[in-house]
């Protein structure tokens, strides 16, 4: 891996931040990676206030919205409200639909097919619309390039509200309302929401209407957490607040569906990981293997036993993705190795029978493995369909892109993107992508980096810098976990191989005669050689808390030595 580490911030902030916070040095250069330089911004970021929220009336069209709302009850109409089968999507239409059916009988919901349908806004759901006489569409984490769709909608009398936080086409959707902080025009003060967010931003102005308080919409926030650590939005501004409160009603008041997925995995405290790795997959897994509104079901459900029976049915569809995902992956990577005579900067490779739904996270692991930017295509239909992931620093999308022609459809953004061709484009676009990508991108980007916030001795370490170090969660994009690095470091003589076939590493470090400290390397089993015998090493990575027969002991989660 490349080691690289970020900038020290300038001395003279550090004492006056230090100073002001009577903390060590350490934690005042962590609070000014992150932006914060002043005992009020620190104060905001320790202590989430549900107070730092923004109005939702800052939102561009969120009145207009309110409005087309409060009169479709007034009217009587049937609404629908319509999401995508990831995370974001599901979340979503849980959490306006149950707002919405807390008050107010006539709404259902709908989550397109991902086979027959695919992505967004779709025909076969504007026209169940128009067949089961629904004249209001509120459309969450989708929508904003669905031009030709919301047209399509007002010719049959369907009014569309657009709650989304991708980036928009030159052109809006004629809705009644386009709710998106990332539209030019929108004047809103944090544009990371994720669609689950903006959903959120929607019931607070409904909420502020029907004289609720942002507390009476506190338990609503375990659904916004979720997808906001499985979207893998910034967990910064709004989204920290979101995500702390939010996590909070997971851990103290979860709704039944949660509720229910803590029972099966039985674990007592969960963090934003936990989430992202415990909770998502398993709602992913609904619209992965059979349909995404059997993940709405399990997160609306409010019978505690019912919710159970969904649950047990999703943990079933997760264990077949996860089988599913680790067969096709070998396959995959047989396919690649027998490719190894060629020097290539991608991998591309193809089986019709491969399941359409795992092919994404097939792709991030084969991208885990050889380290480039990589498609993984199946059939689908009468066409071939593919799932891109990329490289840190190189923009996927714009390699796609300058295969244009060699494509019928593709969308998606810098690291991850989808698309369709026909089967008789494969051989050229294949032979294109290896060329775009050789030309346009630096070698260098192949190798993978460990960004490294600070230096850090083990003198520095002790129970009060863990302490603080957990008070910066939750983690997440724009402020990931600290990592540090620490040179002159030995063995006491006793590191081992642990783990099936040794996988990982086990070790106690010591620095210039400090107490030893214990440190475990997942999946550096095969660095034991550099430790063994005390020799001198390097090492990268986070503090942990490791608690072993009741006793907590600090220790060293290893992310690379040298």
């Amino acid at each position: 891996m490349r080691w690289t580490i970020k900038p020290k911030p300038d001395a003279a902030k550090v004492a006056e931040l230090q100073n002001a916070l009577q903390v060590d040095e350490i934690v005042a250069k962590l609070l000014l990676q992150r932006g914060i330089t002043t005992f009020e911004e620190a104060k905001k970021y320790f202590r989430p206030q549900l107070s730092d929220l923004h109005d939702p009336y800052l939102l561009k069209d969120m009145d207009l919205a309110i409005a087309r709302i409060e009169q479709a009850i007034a009217n009587e109409e049937n609404i629908m409200v319509f999401g995508d089968y990831d995370v974001d999507g599901t979340t979503s239409v849980a959490l306006v639909s149950s707002y919405l059916q807390s008050y107010y009988p006539n709404v259902t919901t709908y989550i397109p097919d991902r086979y027959k349908e695919g992505y967004g806004v779709s025909y076969a759901g504007i026209d169940y619309a128009d067949d089961n006489d629904i004249s209001l569409i509120i459309a969450l984490d989708c929508g904003v390039k669905a031009v030709d769709k919301v047209a399509y909608a007002k010719e049959k009398g369907v009014d569309f509200i657009i709650c989304d936080h991708h980036r928009p086409g030159a052109t809006l959707p004629n809705a009644v309302a386009v709710l998106d902080a990332k539209r030019n025009d929108c004047n809103y003060p944090y544009d990371e929401l994720c669609g689950c967010g903006v959903g959120f931003k929607l019931i607070q102005a409904l909420g502020s209407k029907r004289g609720q308080t942002i507390e009476d919409l506190v338990p609503y926030l375990d659904l916004v957490a979720t997808a906001i650590g499985a979207d893998i939005v910034p967990i910064t501004g709004e989204n920290r607040v979101l995500a702390y409160y939010g996590l909070q009603v997971i851990n103290s008041t979860p709704r039944a569906g949660f509720k229910a997925i803590i029972n099966q995995i039985k674990k007592d405290v969960l963090t934003i990981t936990d989430v992202v790795f415990v909770i998502a997959p398993r709602i992913n897994a609904a619209g992965r293997m059979v349909h995404g509104l059997h993940a709405v079901n399990l997160l609306t459900e409010t019978n505690l036993e019912q919710a159970e029976e969904f649950a047990a049915a999703i943990e079933q569809y997760n264990a077949d993705r996860r089988e599913l995902d680790q067969e096709i992956t070998k396959e995959a990577l047989v396919q690649i190795t027998d490719n190894k005579e060629e020097k290539h900067f991608t991998s591309v490779v193809y089986n019709e029978n491969w399941h359409k739904g795992v092919i994404g996270i097939v792709a991030s692991r084969l991208t885990e493995t050889y380290y480039r930017p990589t498609l993984v295509f199946t059939k689908s239909g009468e066409k071939l369909a593919a799932s891109a992931r990329s490289v840190k620093g190189f923009d996927v999308y714009n390699a796609l892109e300058a295969c244009a022609d060699h494509i019928e459809q593709f969308g998606g953004h810098k690291y991850a993107a989808g698309l369709t061709l026909s089967e008789a484009q494969y051989d050229g676009f294949k032979k294109e992508f290896e060329k775009v990508v050789t030309k346009t991108i630096d070698p260098n980007l192949l190798t993978p980096e460990i960004t490294i916030d600070a230096e850090l001795n083990f003198n520095e370490i002790s129970p009060k810098l863990m302490r603080i170090i957990k008070q910066m969660e939750p983690f997440g994009p724009g402020n990931m976990s600290p990592v540090f690095m620490a040179e002159n470091l030995q063995d006491t003589g006793y590191a081992k191989g642990v783990g099936q076939e040794e996988a990982h590493l086990k070790l106690a470090a010591v620095q210039n005669g400090s107490n030893p400290i214990g440190a475990i390397g997942f999946n550096l089993g095969n660095k034991l050689p550099l430790v063994q015998n005390k020799k001198p090493f390097s090492a990268v990575f986070s503090l942990d808390e490791n608690e072993w027969q009741g006793v907590v002991s600090l220790q060293l989660k290893l992310r690379d030595i040298r």
